[in-house]
């Protein structure tokens, strides 16, 4: 797993929200295929928490993803391989406030955890971006998003 280089031995981690992880195991959607593949990859290390989960859960059985028939069996096989849960922290000492409730917990953790990412679609998450910066996370669509080039080490003298 690749390291941030700004942080010495901390992996590079991210928090996906549902709608993202919707878009990759769901939809199956091409705009999320760099981050996909990083997360698969071993390259990027996604966490989440039991509660994201259960979100989850609970959009697969209602609206469209219902009528997508989404193969729930690959979908939780990709989440049980792929995100590496953590229990439920104390919110973060500097806490960002979200408009929706509900995205406060992938915040939170995001925050709390040390993550260098969170990756939504949500406007409501997307505009604690400018905040999130001053706490050294990431707040973006997942669209845009590159894997940092990491400097090879030199030649030992």
């Amino acid at each position: 797993m690749l390291r941030d280089p700004n942080s010495g031995a901390r992996p590079l981690q991210a928090v996906i929200d549902t709608q993202v992880v919707m878009d990759w195991l769901v939809f199956r959607d091409a705009r999320v295929s760099t981050l996909a593949a990083a997360v698969n990859h071993g390259q990027l290390r996604w966490i989440g928490q039991p509660a994201m989960l259960d979100e989850l859960h609970h959009v697969l059985a209602r609206g469209v993803a219902a009528a997508f028939e989404p193969d729930l069996v690959w979908i939780e096989d990709h989440f049980a391989r792929l995100c590496h849960m953590v229990e439920a922290a104390s919110p973060p000492a500097v806490r960002l406030i979200c408009r929706d409730p509900d995205d406060q917990k992938f915040i939170d953790l995001a925050i709390s955890q040390g993550a260098q990412w969170l990756f939504s679609r949500d406007r409501a998450v997307l505009a604690l971006a400018k905040r999130a910066r001053a706490q050294g996370l990431v707040i973006m669509s997942p669209d845009s998003w590159r894997l940092p080039a990491v400097a090879e080490p030199g030649p030992q003298a």
